[in-house]
């Protein structure tokens, strides 16, 4: 299957959280396959160097930061290190996440802030540190990454799910705030993407069941999120902001 060129995209400067492996993976790939200069963080370090290792030899090897998004004060200082490794960040990609399931009878107080660290908070703090350069530069892309879990109510996410249906609130604020200054903010919510994580979860009976509840057969797969990234990231979007943007095969 061919895929869109979006010359709009070559050389352009793009920090990506969460882009060691499933669909922040996915997400590096495609953008340094249209060119783009790509920086990246995780914390699976021996996946993401692996990543690195294999696009060597594109124009520009993406470079990778090994970070705890928990810690704001690790995130803002690699945020300027990628400022100014790149020479400022035009698309920054909201992309990780963590959907460990729980039971409200075992949450805590303290469980509460780690769920919030890792699934929301680093989006607005990542944000707030590329908009400098996105105002200096005359404009920029922010993606954050919903999830359609919410939508559905699924069980034993009550915690991610409240983080997540927050993610969309702030794309909204951010869209409204940022918009004179030619700053886009949207959002993608996934349905069940194919991945080595998401496997872990699922049963093959589990899986058929989802594909059985989508409007389309087959499973989503980290490409086809990227594809819709790119051209929401593209000047082809340029008057696309402050809204949701779903890829999940019509599951209901």
């Amino acid at each position: 299957m061919s895929r869109a060129i979006y010359p709009s995209l070559k050389g352009k400067r793009v920090f990506i959280s969460g882009g060691g492996s499933g669909i922040g993976e996915g997400l590096v790939e495609a953008f340094v396959g249209q060119g783009a200069r790509v920086a990246f963080c995780d914390i699976a370090v021996e996946a993401s160097e692996a990543l690195v290792d294999r696009l060597s030899s594109a124009d520009f090897k993406p470079l990778f930061h090994a970070v705890d998004l928990r810690d704001i004060d690790a995130v803002q200082a690699m945020m300027a290190r990628v400022d100014e490794q790149l020479g400022g960040i035009d698309i920054l990609v909201n992309n990780a996440a963590n959907d460990d399931r729980h039971k409200i009878e075992d949450v805590t107080p303290a469980y509460w802030d780690e769920r919030m660290a890792v699934n929301l908070r680093h989006l607005f703090f990542a944000a707030q540190a590329v908009v400098p350069a996105m105002k200096r530069d005359g404009g920029g892309v922010i993606i954050n990454f919903g999830s359609i879990s919410w939508h559905l109510a699924l069980p034993e996410l009550a915690l991610y799910q409240t983080a997540k249906a927050a993610i969309e609130g702030l794309t909204r604020s951010l869209a409204r705030d940022l918009g004179r200054d030619n700053i886009r903010v949207n959002t993608i919510i996934p349905g069940n993407v194919k991945t080595p994580r998401q496997e872990k979860w699922y049963t093959p009976e589990g899986e058929a069941e989802i594909v059985a509840a989508q409007c389309l057969d087959g499973r989503i797969l980290p490409v086809d999120v990227a594809a819709l990234a790119m051209f929401l990231a593209s000047d082809d979007a340029r008057f696309c902001t402050g809204h949701d943007y779903f890829i999940d095969a019509g599951w209901r």
